[in-house]
């Protein structure tokens, strides 16, 4: 079905000069060509409307299995007014650094209410999720030190482990012997630091936290976790995976993000009151970052507040992801070890992977296709990202139109 895009609200895009690029930019048109060559050229689309069970794509209303929007709460009012309240008390931009003038009421509200979900001292936000990894690793450890990654880490912990300077190990994915011996070889740095992802992005496995926090306690380790896509989806709080496995004394460190679960924008540090003061002064893209609009941060506390009181959102969505996977598997299709809200599909080559969404898109579902670099080559997929706002029938016609789609390739 159709939906309408404002096209008054929209500046019509630049058109391509048809004029060579200036010669100091000429490999730009090679290497654009070798992305489209090996499949890997993304589309610029453009979303009309909110976010929500279904999304208007480039005036193409889809069922909107894309979004990070767990709960359901992108489109909420409630949020909405949170922001507006806000932004009529305090203006919209912040206008400085939090260290400067920046730091607002909202903000401290959304602090303390992020320390009050954790059950931890205190807590720090950042414009983004990206800028709260990159400078807290940053801030933890230098060229003296020793950093132990998992292989499936987000990009943001990648970067933030490139900029410390320090000595990186990437471990398999979740190979705790591997990480053992890791850290028994690093045994002289001046500190050493474990960091991963809880719920990882691309395949939706989980971080075995619980052996996690004892090589950290043997090898004397600092563990930061980052819970992206679990912050707000697990935990009786809401709160992530390190509530849900009753690992919290045992991290040091934990990281999140306000823009998917909890639907505004951001991320966040949170911890031991010393470390959070220290960050003040040592992370880089917290000291020398406008803070995000006091609206924001009105927003994703509204958020927090719902995680208590409708606590049959997060509920209800894990209870139907698993049925999902299940009727996937029963279909004789594997989900690669996925137990979260995230259900992968790997097809193989990123060529396939495009055709399938595709294929999806065609049936009235948009569910991304996932290609390098944010997977290994050969290991391109669709990525199923399930909402409190969907349906049994949604998911039942999804595992179906997937499981059609798949047999005719094979068949092919």
């Amino acid at each position: 079905m159709p939906c309408r895009l404002d096209a008054t609200a929209i500046p019509a895009p630049p058109r391509p000069s048809g004029k060579p690029l200036p010669a100091a930019l000429a490999w730009i048109d090679d290497d654009l060509a070798a992305l489209r060559a090996a499949g890997l050229e993304r589309p610029h689309r453009v979303r009309a409307g909110r976010q929500g069970r279904e999304v208007c794509l480039d005036g193409q209303t889809l069922l909107n299995f894309g979004s990070n929007d767990y709960l359901g709460l992108a489109g909420d009012v409630r949020l909405t007014k949170a922001a507006s309240k806000a932004a009529c008390a305090e203006g919209f931009g912040a206008g400085a650094s939090p260290l400067v003038s920046g730091h607002s009421q909202a903000h401290e509200l959304l602090e303390r209410a992020l320390a009050g979900l954790l059950a931890v001292d205190a807590a720090l936000t950042f414009p983004s999720g990206f800028a709260a990894n990159t400078a807290t690793i940053a801030a933890l450890v230098g060229p003296d030190d020793f950093l132990a990654s998992d292989a499936r880490n987000h990009a943001s912990i990648i970067d933030g482990c490139r900029l410390s300077r320090g000595r990186v190990g990437i471990y398999p994915h979740r190979d705790m012997a591997a990480l053992d011996t890791l850290l028994s070889q690093a045994h002289s740095s001046r500190r050493r630091l474990i960091v991963t992802d809880t719920v990882f992005s691309m395949d939706g496995t989980v971080a075995p936290l619980a052996d996690l926090c004892e090589l950290a306690r043997k090898h004397r380790a600092i563990l930061m976790v980052d819970e992206a896509h679990a912050t707000g989806v697990f935990g009786v709080r809401g709160s992530g995976l390190v509530e849900e496995t009753g690992c919290a004394d045992g991290v040091h460190v934990r990281v999140g993000t306000l823009s998917k679960a909890l639907a505004a924008a951001g991320g966040f540090v949170a911890g031991h009151a010393d470390m959070i003061h220290w960050l003040r002064h040592a992370a880089r893209a917290w000291i020398f970052s406008t803070a995000h609009p006091p609206a924001v941060a009105a927003a994703a506390t509204c958020a927090i507040t719902l995680l208590s009181q409708e606590p049959y959102r997060r509920q209800e969505l894990l209870a139907r992801a698993a049925g999902f996977r299940e009727l996937l598997s029963q279909s004789g299709l594997g989900v690669a070890g996925a137990t979260t809200q995230i259900v992968p599909i790997v097809v193989g080559a990123a060529e396939a992977a495009v055709a399938v969404a595709t294929q999806l898109a065609e049936a009235g579902f948009f569910v991304p296709a996932i290609r390098p670099p944010s997977v290994p080559a050969g290991k391109s997929l669709v990525r199923v990202s399930l909402s409190w706002h969907h349906t049994a029938d949604d998911l039942d016609r999804l595992a179906s139109t997937i499981t059609s789609i798949l047999r005719d390739r094979a068949d092919t």
